[in-house]
């Protein structure tokens, strides 16, 4: 008999950690997801015993879990979605679009030379696809917590908070399109299939189902009971696109980050808070951190060699100078001065969460090692808590104290303009 109470305590357990692992990443000067995503290693065998980890989450509810964790990151990216800006995105200048590519293209080299280094003692399937992987890995930039952290130092709405989130939204749009042609590569028994419906899905999701999008929308208009109403559309819809995404074998990431991204073109900023206010809480405090600990179930810190411990160390050296080099030198071709280059290459080596789900997919893939999957979520969780000192230093007049409790949910899908 499936141990239901197992299940429900498990649940608690992570609400709770989490809430207390955010809440002292917060009172560090954090993000809270840092925090969180320590709490979930924390779970697993890196502090406790495999005996013990296996007493707390047993074998029977883990599939559940990864269930649960599935459906959070499927959230997760619907929200990613919805705070892509597509005007901003077409009214960069030269400063975004210089920034943006050398912020992109650095890493995607460095990390290629890199993963071909580490190709003897991680290599799982092809070696091209490990390389492609692991490049993308490395140039990816977490677009919601770096909303957060732009609010909580007083940049919304400066020129270096707004260059800032326009190139992390177009670095993650270009990782993202590189990132689907890698899972086509390593899902190669379904390419036909995914070659030959993708454009058509694409244009169906643009000519037929925005529209349908907007025409719901009014539907808010008629109260409580047709938001609710609207609100039940948009979730059927983004499962729907996330569904037959996977079903190609593009994953379901994707199909929720496109219907986001057309419901942030169907109506106003008011549909997508509206949404995102249902969303948030149960995403945010439930299924993310849920998440965060079948992540940490399958990484072991304390058993790492010296060797690895030396991966970790070159790993991270080459995520922070590829961001910051590339992203500095970009900056400084569209113009910028030296101290806002600096700046924008503290601000896009944040990583957070966004890394995780990509790290994700590749070990669900089998293109990731476990154990280069522990390193890889080392160097997230180690870029991202480095923005907040760097920018302490940089920016030290315009740091804020942050907004009290706030969640994960709030901090990884909170939009620029609402962030705090």
């Amino acid at each position: 008999m499936f141990p239901t109470h197992m299940l429900l305590l498990d649940l608690a357990l992570v609400v709770v950690l989490a809430k207390v692992m955010g809440g002292l990443a917060r009172r560090l000067g954090q993000p809270a997801v840092v925090g969180e995503i320590v709490a979930g290693v924390l779970l697993g065998p890196t502090l406790l015993s495999p005996a013990v980890t296996a007493v707390i989450f047993p074998v029977e509810v883990r599939p559940v879990l990864s269930a649960l964790a599935g459906v959070g990151v499927a959230l997760f990216m619907f929200v990613v979605g919805t705070e892509l800006d597509v005007g901003a995105l077409r009214g960069g200048g030269r400063v975004t679009v210089w920034t943006s590519l050398f912020a992109t293209a650095v890493p995607l080299a460095l990390g290629a030379l890199l993963a071909a280094t580490l190709l003897a003692g991680h290599q799982r399937g092809s070696a091209a696809g490990f390389v492609l992987f692991f490049a993308v890995a490395m140039s990816v930039t977490a677009f919601p917590v770096l909303a957060r952290i732009i609010a909580d130092r007083g940049l919304t709405g400066t020129r270096m908070g707004s260059t800032a989130l326009t190139c992390a939204a177009v670095c993650d749009v270009l990782a993202w399109a590189l990132l689907a042609l890698v899972v086509a590569l390593a899902t190669g028994a379904r390419l036909q299939w995914w070659l030959l419906l993708l454009v058509p899905y694409v244009v169906v999701m643009v000519t037929l189902v925005r529209p349908l999008l907007r025409r719901a929308a009014r539907l808010r208009g008629n109260g409580e009971a047709g938001g609710g109403l609207f609100f039940a559309v948009v979730l059927a819809g983004l499962l729907l696109s996330a569904a037959f995404t996977d079903w190609l074998g593009l994953h379901y990431i994707f199909g929720a980050f496109l219907f986001g991204v057309l419901l942030s073109t169907s109506g106003g900023d008011e549909v997508r808070a509206c949404v995102i206010r249902r969303v948030e809480p149960l995403c945010g405090t439930l299924l993310l951190p849920v998440y965060f600990v079948m992540a940490g179930l399958t990484i072991d810190l304390s058993g790492l060699s010296a060797g690895e411990w030396g991966e970790l160390a070159v790993i991270l050296v080459t995520a922070v100078t590829a961001k910051f080099a590339g992203a500095y030198a970009g900056a400084r071709i569209g113009g910028l001065d030296a101290r806002g280059a600096v700046t924008l290459g503290a601000l896009l080596n944040t990583r957070g969460l966004t890394e995780l789900v990509v790290l994700g997919v590749g070990l669900e893939l089998g293109v990731l090692d476990e154990r280069l999957y522990a390193l890889m979520v080392v160097m997230a969780v180690v870029t991202t808590a480095l923005t907040g000192p760097l920018l302490n230093r940089l920016h030290p007049a315009e740091q804020r104290a942050p907004a009290a409790g706030t969640t994960a949910g709030a901090e990884e899908g909170a939009a620029a303009g609402r962030a705090g």
